[in-house]
Order: C-alpha cells, then structure tokens, then sequence
C-alpha cells in the first residue's frame, strides 16, 4: 500500500486524484491520530467496498480492508493501533490477530485460521491527501 504523508497535498482537482477507482473519504482533520474511521468507497468498477482508515501520530494514513478474516465482521476500524519493530499494526478486535497497517500482512495469527474463502492478510489501498481532504484508491 502507498501511503503519503500529507506534508505537500496535491492542487485539488489534481490528476493524481481524479478518476475511476479513486474516492474523497474525509477531510484529513477528521481521523483522530492512532484510531480508525469506516469508509465506504466506490471502485472504477462502480463496486463498493468498507475500508477502515488509520491516521498514524507521524501523519501517514494507511487505509485497509474492514472485513475481519478471521472473524467474518467487518471491525478493522476499532481494532488497537500499535507497532511491531518500528512498523505501525493494527490488532482485530475480535481475535487479536495482528496486521501491519502499510501492507496488511498478518504479522500473528494468533493460533486461528482465516475463515472459509478469505484470505489471512488484509487488502491494502493507497492513500493520497490533496488539498487536506483523504482519497482512497481501491481500481
């Protein structure tokens, strides 16, 4: 996943940002640092899809599937924000499973199986801020 810091946003209206498969979540002031936020977005394929969004304390968003592969509930956004090695995570709070946030690796499975016809990592999406407002890039 792609993740920017939000230290020189794109001009609004930017290339970078318009077009299919990308879309305006929130203005970046509105994630709290070290919690998640619920998105829903729509891809280029007109499909949509919950996202849970993390605001890390250095300004970097991560944004990752909501969908729990361990659990089956979609629950990303509440899980307990942390790091492993210098690497930002976040844990389900369902089973504790623990996924690094850039990628969506499971980093613990915590003695679990992903459910039936789900995978053990997270999807991960990029991330771009323009002019303060959270796009997310899910094709």
């Amino acid at each position: 996943m792609t993740a920017l810091i939000p230290t020189a946003p794109a001009v609004p209206g930017s290339a970078l940002v318009d077009g299919p498969g990308w879309t305006a979540v929130c203005p970046l002031d509105a994630l709290a640092p070290e919690r998640g936020a619920a998105a829903l977005v729509t891809g280029s394929d007109g499909e949509e899809l919950q996202v849970a969004l993390f605001r890390l304390l250095d300004g970097t968003v991560c944004a990752v599937q909501q969908l729990d592969p361990y659990s089956g509930a979609n629950v990303m956004s509440r899980g307990i924000v942390g790091t492993r090695g210098g690497t930002p995570t976040v844990a389900s709070p369902v089973y504790k499973q623990v996924f690094e946030l850039h990628t969506g690796r499971c980093l613990d499975a915590a003695g679990k199986e992903p459910r039936a016809g789900l995978a053990g990592d997270l999807a991960s999406y990029p991330v771009v801020v323009s002019g303060g407002v959270v796009h997310v890039g899910i094709g």
